[in-house]
């Protein structure tokens, strides 16, 4: 299957992103908005002072009202023309003001309690006064389904009244890594080498929106891997190795003995292509399963999860999957009938390759502002390619 083809059949396999859920607002960070956020409130709620100083009536000289106007405080009483009130940023004016004199354009004098402009001109009506509605009405919409949770969305959520969000469910998935020659710590010995997508790949499937409930570590063996496959609840399973037909690779054989279906089984790219997708039988509640096979090797399975996991997971989330393209500032060498996913840094000229490219090599990636994807025979220095961009959180 080409690369394109197997990223298409990727996203399509997701189905519809998945149902929405409310969650409050410190948790919806990152989230995808299942419905339009619309305002609960005006805002401002009321015509507040933009500025410290004087809120006044009339165009002045003003006599001075006792007193002062306070943010969050009970509404003042009115204004009456040729009167003025000492008022804080943020604070409600009260009824009958017509602008707010600003701290250092004015001048009280002490004996008569007169405050004067000390501007050529007095303030126009309505100066440095935020009207009620300003920025919104109630019921108007401020964002529209499918949007980012940001902290700035956040902040505009709860200033309009919002204390929960209403966003797609996060996608679950289970990292499963296979192989008894993984270590966890230290340096590698006795012919077993350092995990190194332990640590890698739950950042990098949490940047398309999953939330990874469980990482566990599978021997090689049929049994131990076919029992983790049917206990498993994710709505995704990632796994990482075992999916070529060496000695050891026996996901093939359990997917089969489940009665999985592969969508994908070998994708025409370089490095990562003995990688999988799998629909796996649907959990006891229904739900439909998914499995990612990744190769073993550490820039293929990075190649494998931009390929497959990270399209279906941003589907799931609701989340766009996104696209950009670059100008090649140097050759970038291709395959002669694969595609190539090479890791490349972006300089003022644009793409240039890193080197450190091979399947088991992360030295590439982790210098990487991205991934150029080479269709087959490669491109030439001055044109475009298109760019998978590394992220995680």
């Amino acid at each position: 299957m080409t690369w394109e083809a197997a990223r298409e059949t990727a996203r399509n396999s997701a189905g519809r992103p998945l149902p929405a859920v409310g969650r409050a607002l410190p948790d919806a960070l990152g989230d995808i908005l299942a419905e339009p956020l619309t305002a609960l409130t005006d805002l401002p709620p009321f015509d507040t002072s933009a500025m410290d100083g004087w809120a006044v009536a009339g165009t002045g000289p003003w006599r001075l009202r006792g007193g002062g106007v306070l943010a969050g405080g009970a509404e003042a009483a009115p204004l009456d023309h040729g009167t003025a009130v000492p008022v804080a940023t943020g604070a409600r004016v009260p009824p009958g003001t017509t602008s707010v004199l600003r701290r250092e354009h004015g001048r009280t004098t002490a004996p008569d309690g007169i405050l004067y402009w000390r501007t050529p001109e007095p303030a126009a009506p309505g100066r440095d006064v935020r009207p009620r509605g300003q920025e919104c009405r109630r019921g108007d919409l401020l964002l529209a389904a499918g949007t980012t949770v940001t902290p700035a969305v956040l902040g505009l959520a709860a200033a309009a009244g919002y204390d929960r969000l209403t966003v797609h469910r996060r996608p679950t998935v289970e990292l499963l890594l296979l192989g008894d020659e993984l270590l966890t710590s230290g340096l590698p010995r006795d012919g077993r080498v350092r995990d190194a997508l332990g640590p890698l790949l739950p950042p990098l499937l949490r940047s398309a929106g999953a939330e990874v409930t469980g990482i566990r570590r599978v021997a090689d063996d049929t049994g131990p891997l076919g029992a983790a496959l049917r206990r498993s609840t994710a709505d995704v399973v990632v796994t990482t190795g075992s999916t070529a037909a060496g000695p050891v690779d026996f996901l093939h054989h359990v997917l089969g003995g489940l009665g999985a279906r592969l969508p994908v089984d070998s994708v025409a790219v370089r490095p990562g292509h003995p990688m999988l997708l799998a629909e796996l039988p649907p959990a006891a509640d229904g739900r439909a399963r998914l499995l990612v096979g990744l190769p073993g090797n550490p820039l293929a399975a990075v190649a494998g999860a931009v390929t497959l996991a990270l399209p279906l997971l941003r589907r799931l989330a609701g989340r766009p999957d996104p696209s950009g393209r670059v100008v090649a500032a140097a050759d970038l060498p291709g395959c002669a009938r694969d595609t190539r996913l090479l890791p490349v840094a972006f300089t003022g000229g644009g793409a240039v390759p890193l080197g450190f490219d091979g399947p088991a090599m992360l030295r590439g990636p982790a210098l990487a502002d991205a991934l150029a994807v080479v269709p087959p025979g490669g491109v030439a220095g001055g044109t475009t390619v298109e760019v998978l961009e590394l992220t995680g959180h």
